[in-house]
């Protein structure tokens, strides 16, 4: 009895790897998963209770997880769409025709504490505050009353969130993935995270580089730095993006959408109905923000510029995808410099990159209060390489800051996407990254050097 009592503790210690080893989560780790049909039947689901704070479990929170069983398959592959905290449980009816993955995979999606039908935050619908207010709008009153909205924001989903806000961090989630991966009975993980995804998988690669199978990092925020140096970069890549692929497309176009036969031409005329339009100036900005991620949203763009504005809408993104995005932005790295240097960085941003530059001023994490907290920075060192895919055009997370956590992960590859390309590479049609990125996780091939394809054609 002793022995057997040995060995079953060994090989749970094993398979728990470095998650806290006090009798206090062994509740956790001995957990039965109950697997339920759901996605119309296209996938399996279950819920892992987690301890709301792994540092000093006694709480519970729920983590919900899904699962899109391979025939043949000898891993498990962890997905994660970005965000920070966009929900994930449905993530794996994305690769539903990718056979060669699907059969060798059992994939996994989640939604990450804070979101979705896990444990999740809430805003109260407040996140739109001062949406109205024109970033452009450089009055001393207006800027006030923008940086005011922004900290307002933060009190309010801060209040709003609890207790459970404190505990919606990189450094919690990491630890609910590895959870997951106990209960899983994997020794190690595949993994495919795009955008914020990657900041997650780096960092999950940093506390359990062990357990590090193969992992795909698509559309790369700069995971080896801050939270808000990312935020930082993005006017210089949406502006990017715009210039260089949306406005000679929409030239191109001209005689369907009436813009100016020159890129210089139709963004003028932009600039025009932008002025115009004082009272949807904002609603514009999202709307051409969100055109930016994928190609296939420039001519739905084309339309709304053509048709002045006719059938603009907001957003509808659910309350606790920006909740949980705040959080885990204002938790794990701290906020550098006062009100006066974040100012004079969105004047500076705004100036080069009108575009989404002048929105910085109020996107920030002024009136957070962050929790004690270093997260460990990723370095590579001890992490079997990893394969790092980038548009070059990319609006929301920048190749220059991809280029960045490149140098400083040690061991990465690069497969760089040439010429127009939105946010997202994998799985959304070009068949040179598809090949390759299945050639890595799939048959195991690390390639010697970084790579290249090219991009998809504009519509």
């Amino acid at each position: 009895m002793k022995t057997t009592l040995a060995v079953a503790t060994a090989l749970t210690v094993a398979l728990a790897g470095a998650l806290p080893a006090a009798a206090t989560t062994d509740r956790y780790l001995q957990q039965e998963l109950s697997w339920t049909s759901c996605s119309g039947g296209k996938l399996e689901c279950a819920n892992v209770t987690a301890p709301l704070d792994w540092n000093n479990p006694g709480r519970d929170i729920t983590v919900a997880i899904s699962r899109l069983q391979g025939k043949n398959a000898k891993n498990v592959l962890f997905t994660n769409p970005g965000g920070p905290g966009v929900a994930g449980l449905d993530m794996p009816l994305m690769f539903l025709d990718k056979k060669a993955l699907r059969d060798s995979h059992d994939i996994i999606g989640i939604d990450v504490r804070g979101t979705g039908r896990s444990t999740s935050l809430g805003c109260g619908g407040q996140t739109g505050l001062g949406g109205e207010l024109d970033t452009r709008d450089r009055s001393a009153g207006n800027i006030d009353l923008l940086l005011d909205s922004g900290r307002l924001i933060n009190r309010y989903c801060q209040v709003r969130s609890g207790e459970l806000g404190r505990f919606v961090n990189t450094e919690q989630t990491v630890k609910d993935l590895d959870l997951i991966r106990t209960l899983l009975k994997a020794e190690k993980i595949n993994y495919l995270g795009y955008s914020a995804g990657t900041w997650l998988g780096a960092h999950y690669a940093t506390y359990f580089p062990q357990r590090v199978g193969r992992f795909v990092l698509d559309s790369n925020v700069d995971f080896t730095d801050s939270w808000q140096r990312s935020l930082y970069g993005q006017a210089e890549s949406f502006e990017l993006r715009f210039r260089a692929d949306f406005l000679p497309w929409l030239a191109k176009n001209d005689a369907v959408y009436h813009q100016g036969k020159t890129a210089e031409e139709a963004r003028r005329n932009y600039e025009r109905l932008r002025a115009r339009s004082k009272d949807k100036a904002t609603a514009l900005d999202d709307a051409i923000f969100r055109a930016m991620y994928s190609n296939a949203s420039f001519p739905g763009l084309g339309a709304l510029l053509r048709d002045q504005l006719a059938g603009l809408t907001g957003d509808s993104t659910p309350d606790s995808e920006p909740a949980t995005l705040r959080a885990t932005m204002c938790n794990d790295t701290p906020w550098q410099g006062d009100e006066d240097a974040h100012l004079r960085t969105a004047e500076d941003r705004g100036s080069r990159y009108p575009l989404a530059g002048w929105a910085l001023t109020k996107q920030h994490c002024f009136g957070w209060e962050r929790p004690p907290l270093t997260l460990k920075k990723p370095t590579g060192r001890g992490v079997p390489p990893v394969l790092m895919v980038q548009n070059e055009h990319d609006p929301a997370t920048g190749i220059k800051e991809a280029e960045r956590a490149h140098r400083g992960f040690a061991g990465s590859r690069m497969l760089r996407v040439t010429g127009p390309g939105g946010h997202g590479v994998y799985a959304t049609g070009n068949p040179c990254v598809d090949a390759k990125v299945e050639a890595f996780l799939v048959d195991e091939r690390v390639p010697a050097h970084d790579e290249s394809c090219s991009g998809m054609p504009l519509p």
